[in-house]
Protein backbone atom coordinates (compact mmCIF):
# COMPACT_ATOMS: atom_id res chain seq x y z
CA UNK A 1 0.00 0.00 0.00
CA UNK A 2 1.19 3.31 -0.98
CA UNK A 3 -0.17 7.09 -0.13
CA UNK A 4 -0.37 8.65 -3.58
CA UNK A 5 1.53 11.39 -2.89
CA UNK A 6 4.69 9.49 -2.58
CA UNK A 7 4.45 7.65 -6.07
CA UNK A 8 5.19 9.76 -8.83
CA UNK A 9 7.10 8.82 -11.81
CA UNK A 10 10.75 7.26 -11.47
CA UNK A 11 12.32 9.72 -13.77
CA UNK A 12 11.02 12.99 -11.70
CA UNK A 13 12.35 12.18 -8.06
CA UNK A 14 15.42 9.95 -7.23
CA UNK A 15 14.84 7.72 -4.30
CA UNK A 16 12.48 5.62 -6.25
CA UNK A 17 14.69 3.38 -8.36
CA UNK A 18 18.17 2.87 -7.50
CA UNK A 19 21.06 3.23 -9.85
CA UNK A 20 23.63 0.92 -10.65
CA UNK A 21 26.37 3.59 -11.17
CA UNK A 22 25.59 4.50 -7.17
CA UNK A 23 25.21 0.88 -5.88
CA UNK A 24 28.63 0.77 -8.02
CA UNK A 25 29.92 3.25 -5.78
CA UNK A 26 29.24 2.29 -2.75
CA UNK A 27 32.15 -0.02 -2.26
CA UNK A 28 34.03 2.89 -0.64
CA UNK A 29 31.07 2.78 2.37
CA UNK A 30 30.94 -0.80 2.50
CA UNK A 31 35.09 -1.32 3.58
CA UNK A 32 33.57 0.45 6.89
CA UNK A 33 31.70 -2.41 7.86
CA UNK A 34 32.40 -5.46 10.13
CA UNK A 35 31.14 -8.95 8.74
CA UNK A 36 34.00 -11.11 10.57
CA UNK A 37 32.23 -14.00 11.80
CA UNK A 38 30.91 -14.53 14.99
CA UNK A 39 32.69 -17.75 15.72
CA UNK A 40 34.36 -20.73 13.56
CA UNK A 41 32.20 -20.99 10.41
CA UNK A 42 31.61 -24.45 8.00
CA UNK A 43 32.80 -23.93 4.74
CA UNK A 44 34.62 -25.37 1.40
CA UNK A 45 37.45 -23.40 0.19
CA UNK A 46 39.84 -21.05 0.50
CA UNK A 47 39.58 -17.71 1.64
CA UNK A 48 39.48 -15.34 4.73
CA UNK A 49 37.65 -17.40 7.55
CA UNK A 50 38.64 -20.05 9.96
CA UNK A 51 36.60 -23.47 9.50
CA UNK A 52 35.49 -26.22 11.77
CA UNK A 53 38.08 -28.71 8.47
CA UNK A 54 40.80 -29.69 10.22
CA UNK A 55 44.22 -29.95 7.60
CA UNK A 56 47.43 -27.81 6.94
CA UNK A 57 46.14 -24.71 7.30
CA UNK A 58 47.20 -20.75 8.49
CA UNK A 59 46.33 -20.93 12.05
CA UNK A 60 47.28 -23.38 14.60
CA UNK A 61 44.66 -25.22 16.75
CA UNK A 62 45.88 -27.75 18.75
CA UNK A 63 48.04 -30.71 19.17
CA UNK A 64 47.27 -34.53 19.72
CA UNK A 65 49.16 -37.78 20.00
CA UNK A 66 50.57 -38.84 17.15
CA UNK A 67 48.46 -41.42 15.04
CA UNK A 68 49.75 -43.48 12.13
CA UNK A 69 49.12 -41.67 8.78
CA UNK A 70 49.98 -38.34 10.23
CA UNK A 71 52.04 -36.19 8.31
CA UNK A 72 55.54 -35.74 9.92
CA UNK A 73 56.16 -32.75 8.81
CA UNK A 74 53.25 -31.71 11.87
CA UNK A 75 55.31 -32.91 13.72
CA UNK A 76 55.00 -30.57 17.48
CA UNK A 77 58.29 -31.35 18.96
CA UNK A 78 58.29 -29.50 22.26
CA UNK A 79 54.99 -31.43 23.01
CA UNK A 80 56.58 -34.35 22.08
CA UNK A 81 59.79 -33.59 24.14
CA UNK A 82 57.72 -32.70 27.43
CA UNK A 83 54.84 -35.40 27.24
CA UNK A 84 57.04 -38.13 26.49
CA UNK A 85 55.25 -39.30 23.28
CA UNK A 86 55.15 -38.63 19.68
CA UNK A 87 52.60 -35.28 19.19
CA UNK A 88 51.42 -33.71 15.85
CA UNK A 89 50.15 -30.14 15.38
CA UNK A 90 46.50 -29.75 13.93
CA UNK A 91 45.72 -26.50 11.63
CA UNK A 92 42.75 -24.22 10.94
CA UNK A 93 42.24 -23.75 7.32
CA UNK A 94 41.04 -20.66 6.72
CA UNK A 95 37.83 -20.86 3.95
CA UNK A 96 35.99 -18.61 1.94
CA UNK A 97 32.36 -17.92 3.70
CA UNK A 98 29.26 -18.04 0.91
CA UNK A 99 27.38 -15.02 1.48
CA UNK A 100 23.40 -14.76 0.58
CA UNK A 101 21.44 -11.61 0.20
CA UNK A 102 17.58 -12.24 0.08
CA UNK A 103 16.32 -8.93 -1.26
CA UNK A 104 12.50 -8.13 -0.89
CA UNK A 105 11.07 -5.35 -3.83
CA UNK A 106 7.99 -6.68 -3.54
CA UNK A 107 4.61 -3.95 -3.76
CA UNK A 108 4.99 -3.15 0.11
CA UNK A 109 8.41 -2.26 -0.16
CA UNK A 110 7.52 0.26 -2.90
CA UNK A 111 6.85 3.22 -0.34
CA UNK A 112 8.53 5.56 1.37
CA UNK A 113 7.41 9.37 2.84
CA UNK A 114 10.74 10.49 3.52
CA UNK A 115 13.95 10.30 1.27
CA UNK A 116 13.54 7.14 -0.62
CA UNK A 117 11.57 4.00 -1.43
CA UNK A 118 12.06 1.30 1.27
CA UNK A 119 13.25 -0.95 -2.14
CA UNK A 120 15.65 1.84 -2.38
CA UNK A 121 17.26 1.42 0.88
CA UNK A 122 17.15 -2.64 0.72
CA UNK A 123 18.88 -2.49 -2.71
CA UNK A 124 21.52 0.03 -0.88
CA UNK A 125 21.87 -2.03 2.24
CA UNK A 126 22.42 -5.40 -0.32
CA UNK A 127 24.97 -3.64 -1.89
CA UNK A 128 26.99 -2.40 1.23
CA UNK A 129 26.78 -5.72 2.25
CA UNK A 130 27.77 -7.21 -1.14
CA UNK A 131 30.87 -5.20 -1.26
CA UNK A 132 31.77 -5.80 2.23
CA UNK A 133 31.75 -8.96 1.52
CA UNK A 134 33.77 -9.19 -1.74
CA UNK A 135 36.44 -7.17 -0.15
CA UNK A 136 37.01 -9.87 2.41
CA UNK A 137 37.20 -12.61 -0.44
CA UNK A 138 33.93 -13.68 0.24
CA UNK A 139 31.61 -15.48 -2.24
CA UNK A 140 28.77 -13.10 -2.71
CA UNK A 141 24.85 -14.85 -4.41
CA UNK A 142 21.29 -14.34 -3.37
CA UNK A 143 17.90 -13.53 -4.60
CA UNK A 144 16.43 -10.47 -5.37
CA UNK A 145 12.35 -10.82 -6.10
CA UNK A 146 9.50 -8.99 -6.46
CA UNK A 147 6.00 -10.09 -7.74
CA UNK A 148 6.50 -10.02 -11.17
CA UNK A 149 10.35 -11.97 -11.60
CA UNK A 150 13.21 -12.96 -9.47
CA UNK A 151 17.09 -13.22 -10.47
CA UNK A 152 18.68 -16.13 -8.16
CA UNK A 153 22.79 -16.07 -8.44
CA UNK A 154 24.95 -18.80 -6.51
CA UNK A 155 27.65 -16.84 -4.71
CA UNK A 156 30.68 -16.33 -6.72
CA UNK A 157 33.97 -14.77 -6.55
CA UNK A 158 35.17 -11.09 -7.26
CA UNK A 159 32.09 -9.57 -7.38
CA UNK A 160 30.70 -12.50 -10.00
CA UNK A 161 27.54 -12.95 -8.21
CA UNK A 162 27.12 -9.36 -7.14
CA UNK A 163 26.80 -7.41 -10.01
CA UNK A 164 23.86 -9.48 -11.29
CA UNK A 165 22.13 -8.39 -8.43
CA UNK A 166 22.72 -5.13 -8.24
CA UNK A 167 21.88 -4.39 -11.56
CA UNK A 168 18.58 -6.55 -10.80
CA UNK A 169 17.72 -3.93 -7.99
CA UNK A 170 17.66 -1.21 -10.77
CA UNK A 171 14.89 -2.46 -12.78
CA UNK A 172 11.03 -1.54 -12.03
CA UNK A 173 8.73 -4.97 -11.93
CA UNK A 174 8.22 -6.57 -15.23
CA UNK A 175 4.30 -5.94 -16.55
CA UNK A 176 2.89 -9.62 -16.98
CA UNK A 177 5.64 -11.36 -15.33
CA UNK A 178 5.65 -14.26 -12.63
CA UNK A 179 8.08 -14.04 -9.27
CA UNK A 180 7.71 -14.31 -5.55
CA UNK A 181 4.29 -13.30 -4.05
CA UNK A 182 6.00 -12.94 0.19
CA UNK A 183 9.14 -13.47 1.49
CA UNK A 184 8.17 -16.53 2.76
CA UNK A 185 7.59 -17.84 -0.75
CA UNK A 186 11.01 -16.61 -1.45
CA UNK A 187 12.50 -17.45 1.47
CA UNK A 188 11.35 -21.23 1.23
CA UNK A 189 13.32 -21.32 -2.75
CA UNK A 190 16.44 -20.24 -1.15
CA UNK A 191 16.49 -22.53 2.02
CA UNK A 192 17.42 -25.49 -1.02
CA UNK A 193 20.40 -23.33 -2.10
CA UNK A 194 21.85 -22.26 1.44
CA UNK A 195 24.55 -24.50 3.03
CA UNK A 196 25.99 -24.46 6.51
CA UNK A 197 28.59 -21.96 7.09
CA UNK A 198 26.90 -19.00 4.98
CA UNK A 199 25.87 -15.57 5.69
CA UNK A 200 22.28 -15.08 5.23
CA UNK A 201 20.96 -11.50 4.93
CA UNK A 202 17.32 -11.21 4.47
CA UNK A 203 16.37 -7.62 3.69
CA UNK A 204 12.47 -6.92 3.87
CA UNK A 205 9.86 -4.62 5.62
CA UNK A 206 8.84 -7.84 7.03
CA UNK A 207 5.47 -7.11 6.44
CA UNK A 208 3.36 -10.50 6.19
CA UNK A 209 5.63 -11.75 9.58
CA UNK A 210 3.72 -13.64 11.84
CA UNK A 211 4.80 -16.31 14.65
CA UNK A 212 4.47 -19.44 12.50
CA UNK A 213 7.42 -17.94 10.45
CA UNK A 214 9.50 -19.98 12.33
CA UNK A 215 10.09 -22.69 9.87
CA UNK A 216 12.07 -20.88 6.95
CA UNK A 217 13.74 -19.15 9.60
CA UNK A 218 15.16 -22.10 11.03
CA UNK A 219 16.27 -23.32 7.80
CA UNK A 220 18.47 -20.70 6.97
CA UNK A 221 19.60 -20.37 10.20
CA UNK A 222 21.05 -23.66 10.46
CA UNK A 223 24.32 -23.75 10.96
CA UNK A 224 24.90 -20.19 8.91
CA UNK A 225 24.59 -16.61 10.67
CA UNK A 226 21.77 -14.97 9.69
CA UNK A 227 20.89 -10.84 9.52
CA UNK A 228 17.37 -10.18 9.50
CA UNK A 229 17.58 -6.46 8.59
CA UNK A 230 14.22 -4.66 8.76
CA UNK A 231 13.19 -1.55 6.37
CA UNK A 232 10.26 0.82 7.43
CA UNK A 233 9.16 3.90 6.68
CA UNK A 234 8.76 6.51 10.00
CA UNK A 235 4.93 6.72 9.04
CA UNK A 236 4.35 2.94 9.25
CA UNK A 237 5.25 3.35 13.28
CA UNK A 238 3.49 6.52 13.95
CA UNK A 239 0.40 7.62 12.08
CA UNK A 240 0.25 11.06 10.65
CA UNK A 241 -1.80 13.62 11.95
CA UNK A 242 -5.51 13.00 11.68
CA UNK A 243 -7.42 12.98 8.11
CA UNK A 244 -8.22 10.80 5.41
CA UNK A 245 -5.35 9.59 3.19
CA UNK A 246 -5.75 8.30 -0.23
CA UNK A 247 -3.80 5.22 -0.96
CA UNK A 248 -3.04 2.68 -3.79
CA UNK A 249 -1.37 -0.88 -4.28
CA UNK A 250 -0.60 0.07 -7.90
CA UNK A 251 -4.05 -1.61 -8.88
CA UNK A 252 -6.21 -0.52 -6.66
CA UNK A 253 -7.57 3.12 -4.46
CA UNK A 254 -9.01 3.61 -1.31
CA UNK A 255 -8.73 5.78 1.42
CA UNK A 256 -7.13 5.43 4.66
CA UNK A 257 -9.14 6.98 7.67
CA UNK A 258 -7.08 8.09 10.33
CA UNK A 259 -9.43 10.48 11.59
CA UNK A 260 -10.45 8.53 14.70
CA UNK A 261 -8.54 7.43 17.91
CA UNK A 262 -8.91 4.38 18.07
CA UNK A 263 -8.24 3.60 13.93
CA UNK A 264 -5.20 5.83 14.76
CA UNK A 265 -4.14 3.44 17.83
CA UNK A 266 -4.83 0.44 15.67
CA UNK A 267 -2.78 1.49 12.51
CA UNK A 268 0.08 1.92 14.82
CA UNK A 269 -0.49 -1.24 16.63
CA UNK A 270 0.17 -3.30 14.05
CA UNK A 271 3.78 -1.98 13.26
CA UNK A 272 4.27 -2.89 17.22
CA UNK A 273 2.70 -6.20 16.09
CA UNK A 274 5.11 -6.80 13.66
CA UNK A 275 8.47 -5.66 15.39
CA UNK A 276 7.62 -7.22 18.27
CA UNK A 277 7.31 -10.61 16.53
CA UNK A 278 10.34 -10.20 14.73
CA UNK A 279 12.39 -9.61 17.44
CA UNK A 280 10.87 -13.02 19.15
CA UNK A 281 11.73 -14.70 15.70
CA UNK A 282 15.14 -12.95 16.01
CA UNK A 283 15.53 -14.20 19.73
CA UNK A 284 14.16 -17.87 19.00
CA UNK A 285 16.74 -18.26 16.15
CA UNK A 286 19.50 -16.47 17.08
CA UNK A 287 19.52 -14.32 14.29
CA UNK A 288 20.73 -10.60 14.25
CA UNK A 289 17.91 -8.08 13.88
CA UNK A 290 18.92 -4.43 12.42
CA UNK A 291 16.31 -1.82 11.66
CA UNK A 292 16.95 0.87 8.83
CA UNK A 293 14.57 3.84 8.27
CA UNK A 294 14.43 5.69 5.31
CA UNK A 295 15.05 9.40 6.78
CA UNK A 296 18.75 7.82 7.62
CA UNK A 297 21.41 7.06 5.80
CA UNK A 298 22.30 3.40 5.26
CA UNK A 299 26.07 2.97 5.79
CA UNK A 300 25.92 4.62 9.44
CA UNK A 301 22.91 2.53 10.27
CA UNK A 302 24.56 -0.50 9.45
CA UNK A 303 28.08 0.14 10.95
CA UNK A 304 26.23 0.20 14.06
CA UNK A 305 24.02 -2.29 13.84
CA UNK A 306 26.95 -4.32 12.69
CA UNK A 307 29.30 -3.30 15.50
CA UNK A 308 26.28 -3.90 18.04
CA UNK A 309 26.21 -7.85 16.55
CA UNK A 310 29.94 -8.34 17.00
CA UNK A 311 29.66 -7.15 20.81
Amino acid sequence: MSFLASTPSPEAQPGIRAGLTELIALREQARRLDLAPRGRVLATRSGGHLSRFRGRGMEFDESRVYQPGDDPRNMDWRVTARAGTPHVKLFREERERPVWLLVDQGPAMRFGTRVAFKSVLAARAAALLGWAAVDRADRVGGLVFDETRHLERRPAARGGGLLPLLERLTEPPMAGGRGYDSLEVAAGHLVRLVRPGSLVAVISDFAGVHPQSGRWLAQLAAGSELLLIMVHDPIEAAAPPPGRYPVTDGLRRGVLDLTGMRSRASYEQRYATRTQTLELLARRHRAHLLQLVTDEPVGPALARGLRARAG
